[in-house]
């Protein structure tokens, strides 16, 4: 079968010489070759072809791209990975117009070796794809291959490129302690950062903390802080995050009611935010708490909602935003970007700049450093089969020249180094903590010499404008709301805040012992807390008085919502109360006459009465119909003129009421027939009686009340109970919506 539209004569002619001779520059035919092999090899493996040809084929295209040893570099990459597959391609861009790239590595042989980047997007968790679109790269001819990041199809690739000895470079998280022959990863190992937690945790003095985790592998990065774990020493609490949710508040509430201070927080970057925000919610994020976070684009986060808050949060970072060479490459990185038109939807910073991205630039680098040490190889890329067995001569120097520690260089995140087994080595990370003026650079770690701090974490976080409010009198608005605020009982006259007590008035009263300031209670006497008109748009209460400046600040029991937000600052709650519902509970039902009927419905007292008059009705046929009923009625008379049947109808009837009251009768079946049919009513009563006997005690001994609504939406949805909430509320705006 051929491909549509395709015939192999054709396409050996679209890249004979006759046509490169239409090319202006020797360049352009090699870009123009190389894309009709990498598309023509689409087109073959989708065709029935004879070896003969393909190889012929390829033979001639080698011929054409040896003017200028371009050399094929694949890269998969999910739908995710965008940034990835740009810094990818921009690396390809910097090697080529980079001249010390030119220059072998014994500074005489000029080389012209020409990167060109074949990116490729595969799916996620679909090995028989990425196999699929591995085998057609190698089958173009590459000369390594970098990524993807997916752990089960990175193993696929892993096993392909060690069939084939092609390099694979990955730039993932992978908890394997031994690296395949063919592979360098530019990701720190797992037990390498996993010490850096230790030494952190032993710096800070923590002898108790609880591990939150949102995954399995977030215990397998933290395997070396859970050997720390010692009954009487270190007391180590884990907690999981439920994986199937994004509220967390009540795994973080049952946390904060363990009493626990410190925590080492290990998630997804893209779900940090929004868990240290419902950490603070809960109140876990007062100066009393201390969090390690262990993901290493921590610094790429806004922080600014968590400075004031007064915990410790610190963390570690592969990049450093302050670099040189970070600032200069990202800015040419940006203006590549707006020069090739990516839709300009593309938008990095140095503090930004995730280490995925970063880690695969400096692979890229790294690979162009090697190529330089193989040039005396006489490096040539061929083309490879998945389904033979030839495999890439060079493969396994060229991985070694990666490995090699002559030829580690400074990147983007930092030294690249590996030792023989492939792990990154000379690693050096930055300690940053949050501080009031947002990350902070509080020390190093790297691999030989640990954790080295250059000046000691920054003490709580004082109180934010205890300059600003020193001897300055305020005027603090509050309501007659009690336990907050209401009017203190005297015999004697009181004056000014004197005549005032409550939570929220002692509240006032700390708080200006600690910033020196001065303050005056003005009440609000209608309990108007403030409330916006749909028609003028205009907010009444005490927000109005606030927006005026006629006060300073207002406490009481106000709650916070999105549109009081948009007006007026708020505070963190001191106290977190959902809306409560105070109702009559309905009065229990007398008792009546017929009570004892209410275990069964009317629709199974009729059916058991039906079965009642069924049975003995059939009792009372099948004793007339069967001889074995009909009995001498004088023993004495051993041929008597007339026979007894005694289930006469009225006996019938007694027989089976009897049998339901449990109380028997004098009557007893003879004929097997009707001892089967008393048998199955017997049976049939038996599970009645005790059906009846357990759901009348129930009834008569618990009050079964309905409650006449389950939520607040099912109050608001019924019309029999009255119901009323605070005036120019929020709870009055959340039932009148």
């Amino acid at each position: 079968m051929k491909p549509k539209g395709v015939h192999p004569t054709e396409i050996r002619t679209s890249i004979s010489p006759s046509s490169a001779a239409e090319l202006n520059t020797t360049s352009a035919l090699a870009n123009y070759a190389t894309e009709a092999v990498y598309q023509s090899v689409v087109w073959i493996q989708e065709a029935d072809m004879a070896f003969g040809k393909l190889t012929l084929f390829l033979t001639l295209v080698g011929a054409v791209l040896a003017q200028h040893d371009r050399v094929n570099i694949g890269g998969l990459f999910h739908e995710s990975e965008r940034m990835e597959e740009l810094a990818f391609r921009y690396a390809a861009e910097v090697v080529n117009s980079d001249e010390s790239f030119m220059v072998s590595s014994d500074e005489n042989v000029l080389m012209n070796y020409k990167l060109v980047p074949l990116p490729e997007q595969v799916v996620d968790n679909n090995s028989f794809l990425v196999a699929n679109k591995v085998c057609t790269l190698l089958f173009t001819g590459v000369a390594g291959i970098f990524g993807p990041t997916s752990s089960e199809t990175a193993e696929t690739v892993q096993s392909i490129c060690d069939t084939m000895d092609v390099p694979h470079i990955e730039t993932r998280w992978d908890i394997r302690q031994r690296r395949h022959a063919l592979s360098v990863n530019l990701y720190p190992h797992p037990a390498t950062l996993s010490k850096v937690f230790v030494e952190m945790v032993k710096k800070w003095g923590w002898t108790s903390f609880t591990i939150i985790y949102e995954d399995a592998d977030g215990l397998i990065r933290l395997n070396e802080l859970l050997k720390m774990y010692e009954p009487k020493t270190n007391t180590i609490t884990i907690r999981q995050l439920d994986p199937e949710s994004t509220d967390h508040r009540e795994t973080l509430r049952i946390i904060k009611k363990s009493g626990e201070e410190n925590f080492v927080l290990d998630c997804s970057i893209d779900h940090l935010y929004e868990i240290l925000t419902q950490a603070q919610q809960v109140g876990l994020m007062s100066d009393e708490h201390s969090y390690i976070i262990t993901s290493l684009d921590f610094h790429t986060l806004d922080l600014e909602t968590f400075q004031h808050g007064g915990s410790n949060i610190t963390g570690v970072r592969l990049i450093s935003p302050e670099d040189a060479l970070v600032t200069s490459t990202v800015s040419q990185w940006v203006e590549w970007i707006h020069g090739i038109d990516e839709e300009g939807e593309v938008e990095v910073e140095p503090e930004t700049l995730r280490v995925s991205t970063a880690l695969m630039y400096d692979a890229v680098i790294l690979f162009a450093k090697a190529l330089q040490q193989a040039e005396g190889l006489g490096l040539i890329v061929e083309p490879l089969d998945c389904e033979s067995d030839k495999n890439w001569i060079h493969g396994t120097s060229l991985i070694n020249f990666m490995k090699d520690g002559q030829n580690s260089f400074r990147g983007l995140t930092g030294m690249i180094q590996f030792d023989n087994e492939g792990f990154r080595s000379n690693l050096l990370l930055d300690i940053v903590e949050l501080s009031l003026s947002g990350l902070q650079k509080v020390g190093t770690w790297n691999s030989t010499e640990g954790l080295n701090l250059t000046r000691i974490p920054e003490p709580k976080a004082p109180f934010v404008g205890d300059d600003t409010l020193a001897n300055r009198t305020l005027v603090v608005l509050t309501a007659i709301s009690e336990p907050y605020g209401f009017k203190k009982l005297s015999k004697t006259a009181l004056m000014g805040n004197d005549r005032y007590e409550g939570f929220g008035i002692d509240l006032i009263h700390e708080i200006s012992v600690m910033l020196n300031f001065n303050y005056t209670f003005e009440i609000q006497w209608d309990n108007a807390y403030g409330s916006i008109d749909e028609t003028t748009k205009e907010w009444s209460g005490m927000l109005r008085k606030i927006m005026d400046g006629e006060a300073d600040l207002a406490i009481t029991d106000l709650s916070i919502t999105s549109e009081r937000e948009g007006v007026v600052d708020f505070t963190m709650p001191f106290m977190n109360l959902g809306i409560s519902i105070l109702y009559k509970k309905p009065e229990p039902e007398t008792g009546d006459l017929f009570s004892f009927m209410k275990p069964f419905s009317m629709v199974v007292w009729a059916y058991m009465f039906s079965v009642y008059i069924g049975v003995s009705v059939l009792l009372y046929l099948m004793g007339r119909f069967s001889p074995y009923e009909w009995t001498n009625p004088y023993p004495c008379i051993e041929n008597p003129e007339e026979l007894e049947n005694q289930f006469s109808l009225k006996n019938s009837l007694w027989f089976t009421i009897g049998s339901l009251m449990q109380q028997g009768s004098e009557i007893a079946p003879i004929a097997v027939s009707t001892r089967m049919v008393a048998g199955i009513w017997w049976f049939f009563t038996l599970i009645m009686v005790s059906s009846y006997t357990a759901n009348l005690a129930a009834f008569l001994t618990i009050e079964n009340i309905v409650p006449p609504f389950e939520d607040v939406k099912g109050l608001a949805n019924q019309n029999d109970i009255k119901y009323g909430a605070k005036g120019a509320g929020a709870t009055y705006s959340f039932f009148r919506a």
